[in-house]
């Protein structure tokens, strides 16, 4: 076995902005689950290592942006479990001058630091990411691995992000989770109780991941999309936003990273203050990692000249 089946631990929120309102939040700690195959991607992950050994192979090979939590979560899995590793990484220009660009990239550093091989391609090669022939020409280049989707989204880890949610939480009437590839809500949402309902909060701009997600659910009369928080798409973020992740760890002692969980949390809490949620309702936000992506905002945010975010 390779990761362990976790249960992580729920901290209530304490939080001025939404002290006086009559519902309660709290948060479950993915991302406490490993120091660096964290929140969804040790859930996403674990099946799909299960499945890379019962198939003998013994290269892990997937895609992913620059800054993606889930290449430097795929980079640590196979250190750490002896599987060679390789990222096809979205922009060819990165292989001008790599050596310097990963040293200032903290998540292409932190993967080679892992012993992931990169491949960059440009953004038009990479949108043939799911093509057979596509796959064909990095099998004949690379060889036999195993492929794990970008974001680490199939069947497998909808199986592992189903482990989320547990008996413990059975008590709680809203399921929140940010949104990127439709993976974990998916399996949020196989695992719901008939009295619940699953929020999710998409990351990125578009309706698409509707029909992503009806892929893999099992049942689809108890779970939307709010699409009003994704500050302008994937990666995007403004001074507002990330006054509101400081302000959230000053007074919570919980980070939350500005792509995924930041974006969510602040919705959670606009919709409260707009009395969304009726009087009473207890809401359990997910709190899905992703943490390793701050110092790599923090780069882009600095030479922005905007306030930078605190860890």
């Amino acid at each position: 076995m390779f990761l362990e089946t976790k249960n992580s631990s729920i901290q209530q929120v304490h939080f001025s902005e939404i002290e006086n309102s009559q519902v309660s939040v709290f948060i479950k700690r993915e991302d406490e689950l490993h120091p660096f195959i964290s929140g969804n991607k040790y859930r996403k992950l674990k099946y799909n290592l299960e499945e890379a050994k019962k198939q003998h192979k013994t290269t892990l090979l997937t895609f992913g942006g620059a800054y993606s939590n889930h290449i430097a979560a795929t980079a640590a899995a196979g250190f750490e479990y002896n599987f060679k590793t390789i990222g096809i990484i979205r922009g060819d220009e990165l292989a001008n001058n790599s050596q310097e660009i990963i040293q200032n990239n903290p998540t292409l550093k932190f993967a080679l630091e892992h012993q992931m091989q990169f491949h960059f391609v440009s953004r038009k090669e990479y949108r043939n990411k799911t093509l057979k022939e596509f796959i064909a020409n990095l099998q004949r280049q690379f060889g036999d691995f195993y492929l794990v989707p970008e974001g680490g989204t199939n069947h497998l880890a909808v199986k592992g992000c189903e482990e989320i949610l547990t008996s413990n939480d059975d008590k709680f009437d809203i399921i929140c989770s940010a949104v990127g590839t439709g993976g974990t809500i998916s399996g949020i949402i196989n695992s719901l109780k008939k009295n619940q309902k699953a929020i999710g909060f998409p990351a990125l701009k578009g309706d698409f991941l509707q029909n992503e997600i009806k892929k893999y659910v099992l049942k689809n009369n108890n779970w939307i999309l709010n699409t009003a928080y994704h500050f302008g798409g994937y990666a995007k973020v403004s001074e507002e936003l990330i006054i509101f992740i400081n302000k959230f760890k000053n007074e919570t002692l919980i980070p939350l990273d500005p792509v995924y969980t930041g974006k969510m949390m602040f919705g959670i809490v606009d919709l409260i203050k707009k009395n969304y949620f009726k009087q009473g309702t207890k809401i359990l936000a997910i709190h899905t990692g992703g943490l390793q992506g701050i110092d790599g905002m923090n780069v882009v945010l600095s030479k922005k000249k905007l306030p930078l975010i605190r860890k």
